[in-house]
């Protein structure tokens, strides 16, 4: 559903007004990157076109601040489902399913006319000319259309807190008309910043990193541990849909999957005891990055939040690091438990999380892991278990997924 700038405003007229709709891209703060700008709109560019594919083939305008999506013979319920697909595409802060209209002041004055017909209670009018060629000013613009809005539909002028906001944009070559719009995900377009792997859990927290993470432009490919062969499929079933729901963010995710058990098993004969969480969770680190390198990603993810659970700590997190040369990234570093669920919530993660399964993590799991992990005991324990050739064989061993978004049957 369409996430309205008042709360009353509908989408839009269900019947035709005297121009072409389309969708209106806001972006943010990708405008501030100065001579390396265009690379970044192009970027977002592609991305729009992409995620819009099983939807309709559409030409991306770039204009100054704003993006204009078109598509030939485009219908109001075409792009209705553009502009909410759009949504989800990293690096828009707004996007308006807008009319397109001829640049003069009757034109503007019909469309806007029609736009808030059937409509009650108060309205405001914003115009902005981005060409200030247009022989209008916006206030003179605004005074106009709104006394016209007055005259035929009764409404009252309210330039404060408004019921409904009607926006008018004069660009370049057409005026732009249109009333609310969707939130969009802000952040940069993914892809811009690299590649990264993301170790996901069927949890609550991995899923929210790996959004964060590709809010900062990080395309992103997903490594899941199952406790297989001596746990059931549950967790990669639950790992699968947590990817296919993210992927409405990138597309193009995949997800490889490593039977962990054995490697757990092998773990726990060491006599690593209270140190077997951490050691797994450094051996799950190198299979990362051996993985990660062979995909040309620069970065691992993970769900860690200072001090939520014991393997958490400061010192735990340190001993983690020691284990790889790739940087790993904590984007929950200092969010909560309650901070982490919201967002989950939003980005539709937390319901898939929340479904029961067997964690890897607490297979063969002493019954209390050390808080204060020293590296050296742990450089002890790998040395008998020759973890970098165990990593390898993980990394080898990976079965490959690709969800995509959208696709129910999968």
């Amino acid at each position: 559903m369409l996430t309205l700038d008042t709360a009353t405003d509908p989408a839009g007229p269900r019947t035709p007004v005297d121009g072409e709709p389309c969708v209106l891209l806001k972006l943010g703060e990708v405008v501030l990157k100065g001579r390396n700008r265009e690379l970044f709109e192009k970027r977002l560019a592609r991305n729009v076109q992409s995620a819009v594919r099983p939807i309709a083939r559409v030409d991306v305008i770039r204009r100054h601040g704003v993006m204009i999506v078109r598509t030939k013979d485009a219908t109001v319920d075409t792009v209705d489902a553009l502009t909410e697909r759009i949504g989800d595409v990293m690096g828009i802060v707004w996007a308006h399913r807008a009319w397109r209209v001829d640049k003069d002041a009757d034109s503007v004055e019909r469309a806007a006319l029609e736009l808030m017909a059937g409509r009650s209670g108060t309205f405001a009018v914003r115009a902005r000319r981005r060409d200030k060629r247009f022989p209008m000013t916006s206030t003179e613009l605004e005074r106009r259309v709104g006394s016209a809005i007055v005259a035929k539909h009764g409404l009252t002028v309210r330039l404060k807190n408004p019921d409904h906001t009607l926006s008018i944009e004069v660009d370049r070559d057409e005026v732009f008309v249109f009333s609310g719009g969707l939130a969009g995900q802000g952040g940069l377009p993914v892809g811009m910043s690299g590649r990264g792997l993301v170790l996901m859990s069927g949890g609550i927290d991995s899923p929210v990193a790996a959004y964060r993470m590709m809010r900062r432009g990080l395309h992103l490919d997903y490594l899941h541990f199952s406790g297989m062969p001596f746990t059931g499929p549950e967790s990669i079933y639950k790992a699968y849909a947590l990817v296919r729901e993210l992927d409405k963010f990138q597309g193009g995710s995949r997800l490889f999957v490593v039977p962990f058990g054995k490697a757990q098993q092998a773990i726990k004969s060491s006599g690593a005891d209270r140190l077997s969480v951490i050691a797994q969770r450094r051996l799950m680190l190198r299979t990362g990055e051996v993985l990660a390198r062979r995909l040309g990603g620069g970065t691992l993810i993970t769900g860690d939040a200072l001090g939520q659970v014991s393997s958490q700590t400061l010192t735990n997190l340190t001993a983690l690091d020691d284990a790889v040369e790739l940087p790993v990234l904590r984007p929950l570093i200092g969010m909560d438990k309650v901070e982490i669920m919201d967002q989950a919530r939003r980005i539709r993660t937390l319901t898939i999380s929340e479904l029961p399964d067997e964690d890897c993590c607490t297979l063969l799991a002493p019954r209390r892991a050390e808080t204060r992990a020293k590296i050296d005991d742990l450089h002890r324990i790998e040395k008998r278990l020759d973890v970098e050739e165990l990593a390898e064989q993980l990394a080898g061993s990976v079965q490959e997924h690709r969800p995509v978004y959208g696709d129910a049957s999968a």
